[in-house]
């Protein structure tokens, strides 16, 4: 009698064991289903991380949020994923994460994936320019606030499919001198900080497209002038300023090398230069590190 109840007793404690290693495995199961991995040219303000994710092969929709941005991922192949992270020009350095899910049919899957942002200290400048060049005039500020509205509200509607496809190119050939992050003190007074890189081309320089995208705005513009803005995608656009020419208007598709427009001298600049500016999913970001970890067109 009481061997038969040491083993029943037996078979209990090895039911329950069994249901608690079940558990585990089931609670184990978005982290062992969701593996990330991260490359950048450098984990600093104004860097683009590109996040690659192997997902389950039931997966329809993968996401990554980070610095209170919310980026959808593109199926790159199979179970592999991939989602274009910005770190903003005026990020804070320090300890961050970013939490990636993947929705299934059976439910939503998360990881978590942890990484540091590293300080960069971006060079200043002083400048003593024309007044007219730093303040604008009262009689232009509404039409400058009606402009930023108008272009905050193109970055804050991407397509929501990927658009652009393989490497991208530089939109001229000539050299940047990338000032991109650089802090500016206008006749004594700090300006805002550089947000593209600034290519030495002369005046009407064929300016083509890095990628393919869809057409956003082609018009003047009171700072940038003439102004073209593409959009990839899935958050990440271009924008080209001082353009003396346009050779497309909003809603053309343009491929990879269509001609954009011309270089010029356009809005507040002092002479003929082509400014190109990517955001990433809202965060403002160097061009040549979109070049550097999405691979550069020769």
């Amino acid at each position: 009698m009481h061997g038969e109840r040491r083993r029943h007793s037996q078979q209990i404690a090895r039911f329950v064991v069994a249901l608690l290693v079940l558990a585990i495995a089931r609670s184990a199961r978005p982290a062992e289903s969701l593996r990330v991995e991260a490359a950048a040219r450098a984990l600093q303000p104004g860097e683009l991380i590109v996040f690659t994710i192997t997902a389950p092969v039931d997966a329809d929709m993968v996401r990554v949020t980070a610095f209170a941005r919310t980026v959808r991922a593109f199926r790159d192949d199979g179970q592999t994923w991939r989602a274009l992270v910005g770190i903003d020009l005026l990020a804070k350095p320090g300890p961050t994460s970013a939490v990636v899910t993947a929705k299934t049919p059976k439910g939503a899957v998360t990881t978590t994936h942890a990484f540091t942002v590293l300080p960069k200290q971006f060079p200043t400048r002083r400048l003593t320019v024309d007044p007219a060049l730093v303040e604008p005039p009262p009689s232009e500020l509404e039409r400058i606030a009606r402009e930023t509205a108008r272009t905050n509200q193109i970055y804050a509607s991407p397509a929501s499919t990927p658009l652009w496809a393989g490497t991208f190119m530089r939109p001229v050939g000539d050299p940047s001198n990338s000032r991109f992050g650089v802090r500016s003190i206008f006749n004594g007074r700090p300006g805002s900080p550089h947000t593209g890189a600034d290519f030495l081309s002369g005046a009407g320089t064929p300016i083509k497209a890095p990628n393919a995208g869809r057409v956003r705005l082609a018009e003047n513009l009171y700072f940038s002038g003439n102004t073209v803005i593409v959009d990839h995608g899935l958050g990440l656009f271009s924008l080209f300023a001082h353009l003396s020419a346009f050779n497309v208007k909003e809603g053309d598709e343009v491929g990879t090398g269509d001609l954009i427009g011309l270089v010029g001298a356009t809005g507040r600049v002092t002479g003929p230069h082509l400014h190109w500016a990517v955001r990433a999913g809202g965060a403002r970001v160097d061009p040549l590190s979109l070049l550097e970890v999405l691979g550069e067109k020769h």
